[in-house]
C-alpha cells in the first residue's frame, strides 16, 4: 500500500513550500525545489524539516572521480 495520490497533491515542503514528488519504491518524498528528502514511514509521510535529508550534490561526486 502506498501514500494516497489525494495526500500527496496536498503536501508541500514545510522548508521552502515547494512542490514535491514521490518517489514509492524509494519511501521518499523529495523536494524539486530546496532538495530535502523526506522519509515515508508506514506509508506515512514525515514531512519535518528536522528528519529531511539533503542528498550529496553532484559536483561534489563527479568532482571525487
Amino acid at each position: 500500500m502506498a501514500v494516497a495520490k489525494e495526500l500527496i497533491d496536498l503536501l508541500v515542503c514545510p522548508n521552502c513550500h515547494g512542490r514535491i514528488e514521490y518517489k514509492e519504491r524509494r519511501n521518499l518524498i523529495i523536494c524539486t525545489e530546496c532538495g530535502l528528502h523526506y522519509p515515508v514511514r508506514d506509508n506515512i509521510p514525515v514531512m519535518l524539516v528536522e528528519e529531511a535529508t539533503r542528498p550529496p550534490s553532484r559536483a561534489r561526486s563527479e568532482a571525487g572521480s
